[in-house]
Protein backbone atom coordinates (compact mmCIF):
# COMPACT_ATOMS: atom_id res chain seq x y z
CA UNK A 1 0.00 0.00 0.00
CA UNK A 2 1.73 3.38 -1.00
CA UNK A 3 1.35 5.73 1.31
CA UNK A 4 -0.72 9.00 0.98
CA UNK A 5 1.07 12.73 1.27
CA UNK A 6 -1.97 13.28 3.30
CA UNK A 7 -0.87 11.78 6.17
CA UNK A 8 -0.35 13.74 9.83
CA UNK A 9 2.95 13.78 11.48
CA UNK A 10 1.01 11.22 13.85
CA UNK A 11 0.52 9.08 11.16
CA UNK A 12 3.57 8.88 10.01
CA UNK A 13 5.13 6.89 13.15
CA UNK A 14 5.02 3.60 14.32
CA UNK A 15 6.24 2.30 17.77
CA UNK A 16 8.19 -0.72 18.86
CA UNK A 17 6.06 -3.24 20.91
CA UNK A 18 8.50 -5.15 22.93
CA UNK A 19 11.87 -5.18 24.00
CA UNK A 20 14.13 -2.58 25.68
CA UNK A 21 12.76 0.16 23.69
CA UNK A 22 9.05 -0.95 23.99
CA UNK A 23 7.22 2.11 23.57
CA UNK A 24 9.52 4.46 21.87
CA UNK A 25 8.01 5.85 18.45
CA UNK A 26 9.65 6.17 15.29
CA UNK A 27 8.77 8.32 12.59
CA UNK A 28 9.25 7.55 8.96
CA UNK A 29 9.70 9.33 5.75
CA UNK A 30 5.63 8.94 3.50
CA UNK A 31 7.57 7.82 0.16
CA UNK A 32 5.52 5.78 -2.14
CA UNK A 33 5.31 2.10 -1.33
CA UNK A 34 6.51 2.17 2.18
CA UNK A 35 4.11 0.35 4.32
CA UNK A 36 5.10 -0.19 7.99
CA UNK A 37 3.98 -3.61 9.43
CA UNK A 38 1.46 -2.93 12.07
CA UNK A 39 1.41 -3.56 15.84
CA UNK A 40 -0.64 -6.76 15.56
CA UNK A 41 1.46 -8.15 12.72
CA UNK A 42 4.76 -7.61 14.31
CA UNK A 43 3.32 -8.72 17.88
CA UNK A 44 2.45 -12.13 16.12
CA UNK A 45 5.39 -12.74 14.18
CA UNK A 46 7.79 -12.08 17.35
CA UNK A 47 5.81 -14.31 19.59
CA UNK A 48 6.85 -16.90 16.39
CA UNK A 49 10.76 -15.53 16.52
CA UNK A 50 10.82 -15.20 20.54
CA UNK A 51 12.85 -18.52 21.07
CA UNK A 52 15.19 -17.66 18.33
CA UNK A 53 16.14 -13.58 18.26
CA UNK A 54 17.77 -13.51 21.13
CA UNK A 55 21.77 -13.10 19.82
CA UNK A 56 20.61 -13.58 16.07
CA UNK A 57 22.00 -11.86 12.73
CA UNK A 58 19.51 -10.50 10.92
CA UNK A 59 18.79 -8.82 7.95
CA UNK A 60 15.74 -6.15 7.36
CA UNK A 61 15.69 -6.20 3.43
CA UNK A 62 13.12 -3.92 2.35
CA UNK A 63 13.72 -1.96 5.73
CA UNK A 64 11.62 1.37 4.89
CA UNK A 65 10.93 2.62 8.80
CA UNK A 66 12.99 -0.10 9.73
CA UNK A 67 10.43 -1.44 12.04
CA UNK A 68 11.00 -5.03 11.88
CA UNK A 69 15.07 -4.72 12.22
CA UNK A 70 14.32 -2.31 15.25
CA UNK A 71 11.99 -4.51 17.18
CA UNK A 72 14.58 -7.03 16.22
CA UNK A 73 17.50 -5.31 18.03
CA UNK A 74 15.02 -4.40 21.26
CA UNK A 75 14.29 -7.60 21.64
CA UNK A 76 18.08 -8.68 21.82
CA UNK A 77 19.39 -9.59 18.22
CA UNK A 78 22.95 -8.99 18.17
CA UNK A 79 23.42 -7.14 14.75
CA UNK A 80 20.80 -6.27 12.14
CA UNK A 81 21.90 -4.89 8.65
CA UNK A 82 18.97 -2.27 7.00
CA UNK A 83 19.21 -2.64 3.53
CA UNK A 84 16.84 0.49 1.21
CA UNK A 85 17.05 1.83 -1.84
CA UNK A 86 15.17 4.93 -0.14
CA UNK A 87 17.91 7.40 1.35
CA UNK A 88 15.53 9.68 2.96
CA UNK A 89 14.01 6.30 4.85
CA UNK A 90 17.26 4.86 5.53
CA UNK A 91 18.17 8.26 7.06
CA UNK A 92 15.47 8.20 9.44
CA UNK A 93 16.50 4.43 10.49
CA UNK A 94 20.06 5.11 11.24
CA UNK A 95 18.92 8.74 13.38
CA UNK A 96 16.76 6.25 15.61
CA UNK A 97 19.70 3.87 15.95
CA UNK A 98 21.85 6.80 17.12
CA UNK A 99 19.20 7.78 19.65
CA UNK A 100 19.65 4.45 20.57
CA UNK A 101 22.53 3.95 21.06
CA UNK A 102 22.70 0.50 18.74
CA UNK A 103 24.82 1.73 15.48
CA UNK A 104 27.24 -0.53 16.71
CA UNK A 105 25.43 -3.75 16.42
CA UNK A 106 23.65 -2.19 13.20
CA UNK A 107 24.75 -1.08 9.57
CA UNK A 108 22.81 0.73 7.30
CA UNK A 109 23.03 0.15 3.11
CA UNK A 110 21.37 2.56 0.56
CA UNK A 111 20.83 0.23 -2.48
CA UNK A 112 18.71 -2.06 -3.66
CA UNK A 113 18.25 -5.35 -1.58
CA UNK A 114 19.35 -7.07 -5.01
CA UNK A 115 22.49 -5.30 -4.72
CA UNK A 116 23.07 -5.47 -1.33
CA UNK A 117 22.58 -9.38 -1.85
CA UNK A 118 25.41 -9.24 -4.15
CA UNK A 119 28.14 -8.40 -1.71
CA UNK A 120 26.70 -9.28 2.07
CA UNK A 121 28.91 -11.17 3.92
CA UNK A 122 28.17 -13.07 6.85
CA UNK A 123 25.30 -15.71 6.73
CA UNK A 124 21.92 -14.88 8.99
CA UNK A 125 19.60 -16.30 11.57
CA UNK A 126 16.59 -13.93 10.43
CA UNK A 127 15.99 -12.33 7.42
CA UNK A 128 13.04 -10.11 6.92
CA UNK A 129 11.57 -9.77 3.34
CA UNK A 130 8.64 -7.20 2.83
CA UNK A 131 9.11 -5.48 -0.25
CA UNK A 132 6.29 -3.36 -2.23
CA UNK A 133 3.55 -5.69 -2.98
CA UNK A 134 2.71 -6.60 -6.76
CA UNK A 135 6.41 -6.06 -7.50
CA UNK A 136 6.95 -9.97 -7.53
CA UNK A 137 10.36 -9.69 -6.08
CA UNK A 138 9.98 -12.17 -3.54
CA UNK A 139 11.66 -15.52 -5.24
CA UNK A 140 13.93 -13.22 -6.63
CA UNK A 141 15.23 -12.58 -2.83
CA UNK A 142 14.69 -15.93 -1.73
CA UNK A 143 16.69 -17.40 -4.52
CA UNK A 144 19.39 -15.10 -4.34
CA UNK A 145 19.82 -16.00 -0.39
CA UNK A 146 20.29 -19.45 -0.94
CA UNK A 147 22.72 -18.53 -3.92
CA UNK A 148 24.73 -16.50 -2.04
CA UNK A 149 24.92 -18.88 0.98
CA UNK A 150 23.76 -15.97 3.22
CA UNK A 151 21.22 -18.57 5.38
CA UNK A 152 22.70 -20.48 8.34
CA UNK A 153 21.12 -23.94 8.78
CA UNK A 154 17.80 -23.57 10.74
CA UNK A 155 17.56 -19.76 9.73
CA UNK A 156 14.06 -18.09 9.56
CA UNK A 157 12.74 -16.26 6.49
CA UNK A 158 9.87 -13.89 7.15
CA UNK A 159 7.90 -12.85 4.31
CA UNK A 160 5.12 -10.63 3.79
CA UNK A 161 2.75 -9.84 0.86
CA UNK A 162 -0.37 -8.86 -0.01
CA UNK A 163 -3.38 -11.45 0.40
CA UNK A 164 -4.22 -11.61 -2.83
CA UNK A 165 -1.00 -12.58 -4.03
CA UNK A 166 0.08 -16.08 -5.02
CA UNK A 167 2.28 -17.84 -2.32
CA UNK A 168 5.71 -17.23 -3.15
CA UNK A 169 7.93 -20.00 -4.79
CA UNK A 170 10.49 -21.01 -2.12
CA UNK A 171 13.50 -23.46 -2.07
CA UNK A 172 12.63 -27.09 -1.68
CA UNK A 173 15.32 -27.08 1.90
CA UNK A 174 12.34 -24.21 3.38
CA UNK A 175 9.51 -25.39 5.21
CA UNK A 176 6.50 -23.51 6.08
CA UNK A 177 6.48 -22.68 9.72
CA UNK A 178 3.87 -20.53 10.46
CA UNK A 179 1.46 -18.50 8.24
CA UNK A 180 -1.52 -15.42 9.48
CA UNK A 181 -3.78 -13.05 7.33
CA UNK A 182 -4.52 -10.18 8.75
CA UNK A 183 -6.54 -7.68 6.52
CA UNK A 184 -5.19 -7.32 2.89
CA UNK A 185 -1.57 -9.54 4.25
CA UNK A 186 -0.68 -12.64 4.47
CA UNK A 187 2.70 -13.42 6.10
CA UNK A 188 4.88 -16.19 6.31
CA UNK A 189 7.93 -17.69 8.54
CA UNK A 190 9.94 -20.12 6.93
CA UNK A 191 12.59 -22.20 8.31
CA UNK A 192 15.42 -23.32 6.62
CA UNK A 193 16.60 -26.90 6.67
CA UNK A 194 19.64 -26.71 4.64
CA UNK A 195 21.46 -24.15 2.59
CA UNK A 196 22.18 -25.75 -0.95
CA UNK A 197 21.20 -24.25 -3.54
CA UNK A 198 18.01 -25.98 -4.12
CA UNK A 199 14.54 -25.90 -5.51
Amino acid sequence: MSVSGNRTKTQNQVRIIGGQWRGRKLAFVPVDGLRPTGDRIRETLFNWLDPYITGARCADLFAGSGALGLEALSRGAEHCDFVDCESAALAHVRNHLRAFEALGRSSCHSVSTQQFLQVAGAPYDVVFIDPPFRLQLVETICAALVQKQLLREDALVYVEMGATEPPPGVPSTWSLYREKVSGGVVYRLFRVYRTENSY
